[in-house]
């Protein structure tokens, strides 16, 4: 993986925390992922180790978990 990937819901704290992290890493090294309208990507972001979004998952495998905002529980419904 060369990128992190960002995984978030869309709520207000995740999309807050989207534009901060494009403005710290670049949008030209992020994936954006909302896994509120890509579903099929939960699973992946748990097993990235992803408990709670916003996430975000850099390029060596570790997961940032960022201001809380819901759990991959909430998310998954």
């Amino acid at each position: 993986m060369s990128k992190s990937i960002f995984y978030h819901a869309g709520c207000p704290v995740c999309v807050s925390a989207e534009h901060d992290i494009i403005n710290l890493i670049g949008n030209e090294n992020v994936e954006i992922v909302h896994i509120g309208e890509v579903r099929e990507r939960i699973a992946e972001a748990e097993t990235a180790g992803v408990q709670s979004v916003p996430a975000l998952l850099t390029p060596n495998g570790n997961v940032l978990h960022l201001n809380f905002g819901a759990s991959m529980t909430d998310v998954k419904g």
